[in-house]
This record gives C-alpha cells, sequence and structure tokens, in this order.
C-alpha cells in the first residue's frame, strides 16, 4: 500500500507493435528524479513469455552477431529467410495448437528481438515520443516525451556488443558504416528518422545511439494554440506577416521548438505560391495542397565526393522561380549572406537560428562567424524566439519582434512566465508601414484584418482542426475568399 502512494500515474496508453498491444505507462516515483516511462505487454501471458524467452535462449545460442554485421545486405536477407524457418519450427514445437495469425504474431516478435531492434520497435511505434535515447548497457533507454519530457524506461540493453550491433544494423541500412576506426555515424533513415551512434571509447560511459523520429503528426498552428505554445494574438500577427510575405527568422535554443515553429510558419503559405525548403535532415512536414519542392544536403562519400552544402542548395534554390524559401538552420556566413541577398531581390525566406533572445539574434547575424552588414538586415521583417523552459519542459514563444529600418529588433510581444501568457510591450511600427506600403491598408484596416484572423483561428480550434492537410484546405479557401465561419 505504501509502494502505492509514492507513485502517481500521470498517464496510460496503448500501442499496437506487430499485432501485440502494449500498455504504456507514464508514472512518477517519490524514488526517482524523473517520471518512468513503463512498458508491458499485454495480450501475451506469463506463460507465453517463458516460453518465447526460451525460445529467444534457443534461437541466440544458435546465432553469430558478428556473422549478421559482416554481411552485405543482400546476405542479410537470406539470413532472414533462413531464421524465419528457425523460428518457425521452434513455435511450431511450442505451439502447436495456435492458429497461423498467433504464430506470425509470434515469428515477428521473436525476430525483431533478435534480428531487429528489439524493445526500441516498440518506442518506435510511440507517437508521442520525439527521442530515444541509449547511453550504454549499464543504465535503463531514455525517451523524450511531447508531453512529459525526458523519462526514464524500464527497458535496458543486455551488452555493449548489443548497442553496436544495432547501430551497425541501422547504418547498413542507409549505406554507412560504424567501425573503430570510424567510430561516429550520423544517418537519415527512409522513414524519415535521424539516428546517431557512437562507440566506445569515444564516447566513455559506452556505446550510444540516439534516434530523433520524424514527426509523422507534425505540429501545426492550433496544436500550438491548443498547447499554449502561442498566443491567438501573436499566431494573426504571424499569419499578416507571412501573408504579405514579410521575411521570418525562428530563434532559440536546442529543443525549444524552432523546426516545429518553421513547420507551423507554412501552415500560412498559400497554395499557389512555390516553396522550396532546403535542410540538412528531412523535418519540415507541409500541408500536401502546397507547390512545395523539399531539398536536402548530402554528405560527400569516404573519397570526399559527391558532396551537396546548404550553400549548393541555396545558390541553386534562387534558379528555381522560389516564392518562398525555407531553410532549416542559418550555420555559416555564406548562407546567411545568399539568405539577405534573396531577401532583397523580393524573395520571402524563413529559417531557424541557435539565438535565446531577439537581441541576441541580431547580433549573432551581425557577427562573427556570420558577420552580415547590419544594413542588410533590415530586410528581415520578423524574429521570432522559442523557448523551452527546462524544469517544466513546456515550449513556448518568448517574443515576437519586429527588425527596424536600422536593424535593430524591437520586442512586441514578450512572455510573461509567471502568468504564462504572451503580453504586449509594444505596438508594432516597422511591420504596420510595410504591409500599408504593400497593400495601401490604414492602420484600422490592419486592426480589423488582424481580428478576423483571430476569429479563424479560435473557430479552427474550437472545431478541433490541428490536422496539417485539413488546415491546409482552409488556409486555401481563405486565400480564394470562400471561407465562411460560423
Amino acid at each position: 500500500m505504501e509502494e502505492v502512494k509514492r507513485r502517481r500515474l500521470l498517464d496510460k496508453y496503448v500501442i499496437n507493435a506487430h499485432g501485440i498491444s502494449i500498455d504504456i505507462e507514464v508514472i512518477s516515483s517519490e524514488e526517482k528524479s524523473v517520471p518512468l516511462y513503463l512498458v508491458s505487454i499485454t495480450n501475451l501471458t506469463e506463460t507465453t513469455k517463458l516460453i518465447l524467452e526460451k525460445i529467444r535462449e534457443e534461437f541466440v545460442s544458435k546465432l553469430d552477431l558478428a556473422d549478421i554485421e559482416q554481411s552485405r545486405e543482400e546476405e542479410v536477407g537470406d539470413l532472414k529467410k533462413h531464421f524465419t524457418l528457425s523460428i518457425t519450427r521452434l513455435i511450431n514445437k511450442y505451439f502447436p495448437q495456435s492458429d497461423e495469425k498467433t504464430k506470425n504474431t509470434l515469428i515477428n516478435y521473436l525476430l525483431e528481438e533478435n534480428l531487429g531492434l528489439g524493445k526500441i520497435e516498440i518506442l518506435l511505434k510511440d507517437k508521442n515520443l520525439e527521442e530515444i535515447v541509449i547511453n550504454n548497457h549499464v543504465e535503463p533507454v531514455w525517451v523524450y516525451h511531447k508531453r512529459f519530457g525526458w523519462l526514464e524506461t524500464n527497458i535496458k540493453m543486455h551488452t555493449e556488443a548489443r548497442i553496436r550491433h544495432y547501430a551497425t544494423m541501422i547504418g547498413r541500412a542507409v549505406n554507412k558504416e560504424i567501425t573503430v576506426l570510424n567510430p561516429l555515424m550520423d544517418a537519415h533513415l527512409q522513414n524519415g528518422d535521424r539516428v546517431n551512434a557512437t562507440l566506445a571509447p569515444i564516447s566513455t560511459k559506452g556505446n550510444t545511439i540516439t534516434i530523433r523520429k520524424f514527426a509523422e503528426d507534425p505540429w501545426t498552428i492550433t496544436k500550438f494554440i491548443k498547447v499554449g505554445t502561442i498566443s491567438y494574438g501573436a499566431a494573426a500577427l504571424l499569419w499578416l506577416g507571412i501573408q504579405n510575405e514579410l521575411s521570418v527568422i525562428i530563434a532559440g535554443g536546442t529543443g525549444s521548438g524552432k523546426t516545429s515553429m518553421l513547420n507551423v510558419v507554412s501552415n500560412f503559405f498559400p497554395p499557389n505560391q512555390r516553396i522550396i525548403s532546403i535542410e540538412d535532415t528531412r523535418e519540415l512536414m507541409l500541408p500536401g495542397n502546397l507547390h512545395w519542392v523539399p531539398t536536402e544536403t548530402r554528405l560527400p562519400n569516404p573519397e570526399g565526393k559527391g558532396g551537396v552544402t546548404m550553400l549548393d542548395l541555396l545558390v541553386n534554390s534562387l534558379r528555381m522561380r522560389p516564392d518562398r524559401i525555407v531553410v532549416g538552420e542559418i550555420r555559416r556566413k555564406q548562407e546567411a549572406q545568399v539568405l539577405m541577398e534573396a531577401m532583397h531581390t523580393g524573395h520571402s525566406v524563413y529559417a531557424t537560428l541557435h539565438a535565446n533572445t531577439a537581441e541576441e539574434t541580431i547580433t549573432r547575424l551581425t557577427n562573427p562567424p556570420i558577420e552580415i552588414p547590419k544594413q542588410m538586415i533590415s530586410s528581415l521583417a520578423m524574429v521570432l524566439v522559442q523557448n523551452r523552459n527546462r524544469r517544466t519542459g513546456k515550449r513556448r514563444t518568448l517574443q515576437v519582434a519586429e527588425v527596424t529600418s536600422s536593424g535593430d529588433a524591437r520586442v512586441l510581444l514578450q512572455l510573461n512566465a509567471i502568468k504564462d501568457s504572451l503580453d504586449k510591450v509594444a505596438e508594432s511600427e516597422q511591420i504596420l508601414r510595410l504591409i500599408s506600403l504593400y497593400t495601401g491598408m490604414s492602420k484600422e484596416n490592419i486592426e480589423q484584418d488582424l481580428k478576423h484572423k483571430e476569429e479563424i483561428l479560435k473557430w479552427m480550434v474550437s472545431n478541433r482542426i490541428f490536422d496539417i492537410n485539413d488546415i491546409g484546405k482552409i488556409m486555401a479557401r481563405y486565400y480564394l475568399g470562400t471561407l465562411k465561419i460560423k
């Protein structure tokens, strides 16, 4: 009874992996400094689990991981066929009365446990997770949950060899290799997941694997509003700026939600314009009705050939007649120069940058290593700063700022951390001046337009329009002038 009091259930749900129901519980415990993410297979009896473990041990005794690691990709396919036959014989031996569906479920489960990523496959099926981290075989696997932040799981790797085996398998699937001589690997999987792996002794506690999951269900403006990341007023101002082709930089620290906000920004693009996106690793997901060309950088091969850089793609994008250019992250001087030139020649640009405030964003852009002349910065219209509270895990828009004609940042909306609200701290001058210049709208017209946009956003949230493609359709109707809300 005392143990029950010390634990509190924060969330509970079920996921499905290879036909097997998996119970997920998130629990806070007085004994742990972070909540626990507990995985439990529910539709297998204890007896079945014991027999499966016996089959697994019998199978593993004949399994040589070294052979699998050294096999070529086509040979691994043959090995899987061979092992499927072996496992099928064992399943028939221990579960003679089972129907074909049950046998297939058990076969898939055992194959993943021994030739796949084991229980990591379960974590990959959970859409609530953003990150999966293996630090070594001593510590439990950690996950980053969308609602609860970092959680410690009840899953452990049995050996360092197993972690290395997983890293080798992942690399082989995308023609990458990780060895003692090449102990670092950064791989981008076909499903969009990004994997980084390191081998000891480079990582001194043991082998590591970090999997950043590709968001199958991406963040949208209505989701951001619902969870409190951004206010209706700030979202309406952002929409107004994007509709009128003002360029925006999204700043923030690591894990603050910069890329998620970049994805949200794309919700407001009109469908009759051409969008080119440029990323190191594909993370953006835009509405399906947009005229969108996603591009991605490529690392050179072992001989140093065939690499395609961010700068290569940026320069090339200007030859593709883009209306909007979306850039994953600005890191270098040449990239920033090309982007600023693109803004000056009439292209709308949206990009992310590592900086913690609007003022720091301008400082980073105008000082080494990026070092853009301050007079060029005025072509940028808005800066959004994202922040993640390390204590609570909440992601919030910290600041919305306009860039003045002198190239300085002027904060319009500022997060009040105590009230958890985005408060107005100054009236817009530059954004309103630009929109008035481009459209002829008076200040009163612009205020009415902002109010109308807020009404549409409230209607979308109240009608639970959260899907990215549904939002794309709403925006298309808005720009066509056929949207009517009740």
